[in-house]
């Protein structure tokens, strides 16, 4: 288990208790499980307390812990018969974005996603879940194969941002996400995102301008990441805690702004600590969501999706 940096605290309780087991496993003779017992209690108590109240930035570090279910640990558990499809038909096939048909609840659709990696070598070959401009141009190619075949559209985002690196501004990363953004506007079918961990900046809203965004307990969702933002306003990246503040980029922010539509519940302790629980909560919100916009036809999901973003301006003056 990774603990992040104000789990301290609990990582020691557990590891006590974890020793102990172990050294009852060793010397049979030993009677610990009682002592052991009473610091599992302590350790859920701190966990709660721990989860009850978090702050801006602390729900940055869950967003972003490496052992969430990532986009293809979805993939896998929620969708049947996935058949990916690669490239963007121009220049080249970008890891960080992954997609194709499948079957989710027996209804066929597409779905799309960001995926960072679970590992080293995958967190190199996805690029750590940042995409390049083919990346988004494979995506609207993707879009463009539902509203052909009146597919429902599934998006699962996780990404810091898009990949700012020179070789993408040059193959046009801000017209490969401009276009993306349109693209959501136009298909006549239904489109739903959920954001799974971090959605950062202009790379997940690409592809999250959707009918419904659903956000997951502890994730995020901004213009920018707290440091980012912290180095551009304060000319210090250390101010991050004030700027995750200032941001409301938590799921219970955006909500009240109007900019998501629902909250999944995590379990207690966040995705990370019980990944089974948290895919099923996913994939509960998913389906009912999918079930009302089905019924719809394709003027009514596109005037839908045109309302929602013109009252979240409406609303976010408001707040």
């Amino acid at each position: 288990m990774n603990y992040l940096e104000f789990e301290k605290p609990l990582a020691e309780i557990e590891g006590k208790a974890a020793e102990l087991r172990a050294m009852a496993r060793a010397n049979p003779e030993m009677d610990v499980e009682k002592e052991a017992e009473a610091l599992d209690r302590k350790a859920q108590q701190l966990l709660a307390d721990l989860y009850r109240q978090l702050s801006p930035w602390r729900k940055c570090l869950v967003a972003r812990h490496p052992d969430r279910p990532h986009c293809k640990d979805y993939i896998d558990a929620l969708f049947s018969e996935y058949t990916p499809l690669a490239g963007d038909r121009n220049f080249a096939d970008d890891h960080a974005i992954m997609g194709g048909l499948a079957r989710f609840h027996d209804r066929p659709i597409v779905v799309i996603g960001q995926e960072k990696g679970s590992d080293t070598k995958s967190r190199i070959e996805r690029n750590f879940g940042m995409a390049r401009p083919e990346g988004y141009r494979k995506a609207i190619r993707l879009m463009d194969l539902a509203h052909r075949f009146k597919l429902p559209v599934v998006t699962l985002v996780d990404t810091p941002g898009a990949y700012p690196g020179k070789g993408a501004e040059e193959r046009g990363q801000a017209e490969a996400i401009a276009r993306c953004t349109q693209k959501c506007l136009e298909i006549g079918v239904p489109l739903v995102s959920v954001v799974i961990g971090e959605g950062g900046s202009g790379g997940a809203v690409a592809l999250a301008t959707a009918n419904r965004v659903l956000m997951l307990e502890h994730s995020v969702y901004s213009v920018i990441s707290p440091e980012g933002c912290a180095s551009i306003l304060w000319k210090d990246a250390e101010k991050m805690r004030e700027a995750a503040e200032a941001l409301r980029l938590t799921a219970q922010d955006l909500l009240k702004l109007g900019v998501s539509d629902a909250i999944i519940p995590e379990p207690l302790g966040g995705a990370q600590r019980d990944r089974q629980a948290a895919i099923k909560a996913v994939d509960r919100a998913l389906n009912e969501v999918l079930e009302r916009l089905v019924k719809k036809d394709a003027p009514a999901l596109i005037a839908d999706r045109r309302r929602k973003f013109l009252e979240m301006g409406r609303k976010g003056l408001a707040a």
